[in-house]
């Protein structure tokens, strides 16, 4: 979990983890937890040597049932309603020394930057399913939906516009295909990962904006499918790292 006002610069950390004998006395606030309703372990991002920038972050296991640790209020977003997000606080909370991830201390900023490329193709992932989900729903909707007197199926400029969705649909399967590929082939880099985060993200939310077109007032009802893809799919260009950072890592390995 990043603390607050972190986000992607996982060196502005700001909760800490402060050694006292066996234990660990930890401070601090995390916000934007996903699923943080329902956890009962959370793996803590803190500065246990706040003097030591990157070096000195660490990843420690807290039990929520901790004396010192609450939730804060589920927090309300635009979209992904069946999947909470709220607020975490440490106030004095303390646990064993052993409950600290890896060999020694100082390690949590490589472990998370281990991880950071799975997290984001995971995303893409999730991006280019939802595009396709947004193209069938449209395709489904555009056979049975008439206007003018026949369906809207029945007008060249709607299949056109749909077959150019389609087209685009497989350009970022075949994308985030080919990095997932490389991850698996023992290739974890952060640009590939990067660079099919950046593609699913923004083609997908442009995908699933060009679908609620098809469904005029009715793709704007909460009610229907395409609706709620719709608001779902703006935060996917922001969390596990936002497009403008997907394109500094990309260009630092050029």
């Amino acid at each position: 979990m990043h603390g607050t006002h972190t986000g992607s610069d996982l060196q502005a950390v700001k909760t800490t983890a402060l050694r006292d004998g066996d234990h660990y006395v930890i401070n601090g606030s995390k916000t934007f937890i996903s699923n943080g309703s329902h956890c009962d372990l959370v793996v803590v991002v803190a500065k246990t040597d706040p003097s030591q920038g990157a070096a000195g972050v660490s990843l420690i296991v807290v039990e929520t049932g901790t004396p010192g640790f609450e939730r804060g209020r589920v927090l309300e977003k635009v979209g992904q309603h069946g999947q909470d997000t709220r607020e975490l606080f440490f106030a004095d909370v303390r646990v064993p020394v052993t409950n600290l991830l890896g060999a020694q201390e100082g390690l949590g900023f490589y472990q998370l930057m281990e991880q950071l490329a799975r997290e984001r193709l995971a995303i893409a992932s999730v991006c280019a399913g939802m595009a396709e989900a947004a193209v069938l729903e449209a395709v489904k909707y555009v056979k049975q939906r008439q206007a003018f007197g026949r369906e809207l199926w029945k007008y060249q400029h709607t299949r056109f516009e749909l077959a150019e969705l389609k087209a685009e649909v497989l350009s970022i399967k075949t994308t985030v295909d080919h990095a997932v590929q490389a991850y698996i082939d023992g290739n974890n880099s952060p640009d590939i990962a990067s660079m099919a985060k950046l593609v699913a993200a923004d083609k997908g939310v442009a995908v699933v904006d060009k679908c609620v077109q098809f469904f005029g007032g009715y793709g704007y009802m909460m009610e229907y499918p395409i609706a709620r893809a719709y608001a779902a799919a703006r935060v996917n260009k922001i969390y596990g790292g936002t497009s403008e950072i997907m394109k500094e890592i990309i260009s630092r390995a050029m």
